[in-house]
């Protein structure tokens, strides 16, 4: 990975605990050690919790001071200078100008008070103390460098008036302004759309080249790692597992964990009856067992139909200024039907109406025109008290499975309110068994019924939130984004228990995501949504196959692919 020569970060070392109580602490970092080359991009690559972006913020000097400490005996050498060793306003000076950062969520690290023209110039007018005007011209050069649209005039604009991919080039923006050396970008495209998240890397590579910077790329993602890295250094449990180059790594992967990381993703080319699992991959030595059954996938005619959606259609009123209000069309006349047992895949940019036209199904969003026939009946008609007994059988598994659980619920509560509210169990006991069988069925202990959401982690409450959802015994399902956020493994897991739960109880599912390779392996039939309107639909197959729309072809090409064919994890 480089010679001493050309390194421009050396870690040496690197030990990192957090204070767990008065006296206890716990190692999230486990004495690791890794470089990375003047010029190179090197991946550092790993579940959640694996200590990846811990290492990252020990770096930059971002640790919280009163709950983390960096143990005795590591070294950070930057340019040939100790970092841990130097003095605060020394090492403060550095970040933006030597080094910078750029994190996952653009919306929490922006401002939302400040336009981004003002942020960026803050960069400048700290490090480089630049004027007000000078600042701000080398703002509007900055966002034209990294590809926002009309820049003299988003230089005013606020972040939220901007899309995720937008605030994430304005992140980078900011980052380079100083044309620092290294680059740190911590899961820089996680929640984006794939076109967008092609246009992130593509950027991130066309600045590194024009600056000669190199890049310390985090992320959980290895197919995204084997079009960006030229190193990667493999992590779990704070533990690195495996270091090398990219070629190396995904030709000759050594780690059984690195070959599982890579095995559990959802396969372009078949689809396994159930995923690997990253646990029995590791226990395996890094073997995956043989397919011997594929799941086939496609509509039947004779398929029952358990849901249709006629000439959908919804408008929200948008201000444009105090007095007046124009009317955005988020979905124009979508139609579609949803067989039982089946799954309805709906793929599409940020903004293309995905959700909208989801939630609008699900009575969420008041429908502007349209019908939805459930049962015979048309449940957008229908009114609140005629729509009730219709609620359980229809239900919805939100992206984020922190924000769609009541913090201050436990497990079981969460689980048995719904089944009081739906009249479902004859009293408090046979709701409480009922609970613990479904925490049983999507896979967490007994012990979940008396914890609260805060103590799981993300697949976790993911899976509390499907229990949640089953407990009302629905025939439709809404899952919206709901493995996006995951990592890989975890994913594989929730994927594999939607499939088993489908095939148990005859469950049919509008599965919305901008993960193509995801899509592909769960649905039977593929919508693709652009600007609110359906651009084309067709079997699953068929249209990863044939793809008839030129958008269609654009989602598709812009699906990370893997640069070394030969990927020996068999």
């Amino acid at each position: 990975m480089g010679t001493v020569g050309d390194i421009l970060l050396k870690v040496r070392n690197l030990k990192v605990s957090f204070r767990t109580g008065k006296n206890a602490f716990t190692e999230a970092v486990r004495g690791i050690s890794f470089d990375v080359p003047q010029g190179r991009t090197v991946a550092l690559v790993g579940e959640s919790g694996s200590g990846k972006s811990v290492s990252a913020l020990a770096v930059m000097g971002l640790l919280p001071k009163d709950v983390a400490r960096i143990e005795a005996g590591a070294s950070i050498l930057f340019d040939g200078k100790e970092l841990l060793d130097m003095p605060l306003p020394e090492r403060r000076k550095l970040c933006g100008t030597a080094f910078s950062m750029v994190f996952q969520d653009p919306m929490s690290s922006l401002n939302p008070v400040f336009s981004v023209g003002y942020q960026i110039g803050e960069v400048l007018r700290l490090h480089k103390g630049m004027d007000a005007g000078k600042a701000r011209q080398r703002a509007v050069e900055l966002l034209t460098e990294v590809g926002i649209p009309e820049p003299q005039r988003r230089i005013d604009a606020y972040p939220h008036e901007l899309s995720g991919g937008q605030q994430q080039r304005v992140m980078i923006a900011m980052a380079i302004a100083c044309e620092p050396k290294l680059l740190i970008a911590d899961e820089p495209t996680t929640a984006l759309d794939v076109t967008v998240q092609r246009q992130i890397i593509y950027l991130i590579q066309e600045l590194q080249k024009r600056h000669g910077m190199s890049v310390l790329f985090i992320t959980h993602d290895l197919q995204l790692v084997s079009e960006i890295a030229d190193d990667v250094i493999v992590m779990r449990h704070g533990d690195v597992r495996e270091q090398a180059t990219a070629r190396e790594v995904f030709t000759q992967p050594a780690d059984p964990y690195t070959k599982a990381l890579m095995l559990c993703r959802p396969p372009m080319d078949r689809r396994p009856y159930h995923l690997p699992v990253i646990e029995d991959i590791i226990a395996a030595g890094g073997k995956a067992e043989p397919v011997s059954e594929e799941r086939l996938r496609g509509y039947d005619p004779s398929d029952e139909v358990v849901l249709e959606a006629k000439h959908i259609c919804k408008n929200f009123e948008v201000k444009t200024d105090f007095f007046r209000k124009k009317v955005f069309q988020a979905v124009k006349d979508v139609s579609f039907t949803l067989p039982r047992k089946r799954t309805l895949g709906i793929v599409g940019e940020s903004g293309s109406g995905k959700t909208t036209l989801g939630l609008t199904v699900m009575r969420l969003h008041q429908a502007t025109a349209g019908e939805v026939i459930f049962d015979g009946r048309d449940i957008l008609a229908l009114s609140e008290k005629e729509f009730m007994p219709y609620k359980r059988r229809i239900q919805v598994i939100f992206q984020n499975p922190y924000a769609s659980l009541n913090p201050r619920f436990t497990v079981g509560q969460i689980l048995m309110e719904p089944m009081q509210l739906h009249g479902i169990g004859e009293n408090a006991s046979e709701r409480r068994d009922l609970a613990y069988d479904w925490l049983k069925r999507v896979g967490l202990p007994a012990d979940a019924f008396r914890r609260y959401p805060h103590e799981f982690s993300g697949g976790q409450r993911q899976r509390i939130a499907i229990a949640r959802c089953l407990t009302m015994h629905p025939e439709v399902l809404l899952c919206d984004e709901s493995v996006s956020a995951l990592d890989v493994s975890v994913q594989a897991q929730v994927l594999n228990l939607l499939q088993d739960l489908q095939d148990e109880f005859g469950l049919s599912y509008m599965f919305i995501s901008h993960d193509l390779s995801v899509v592909r392996y769960m649905a039977d039939q593929v919508m693709v949504m652009k600007d609110g309107a359906v651009v084309e639909i067709a079997g699953s197959d068929e249209i990863y196959r044939e793809p008839k729309h030129s958008y269609t072809r654009e989602l598709l090409s812009a699906v990370p692919r893997d640069r070394y064919a030969q990927n020996v994890c068999k």
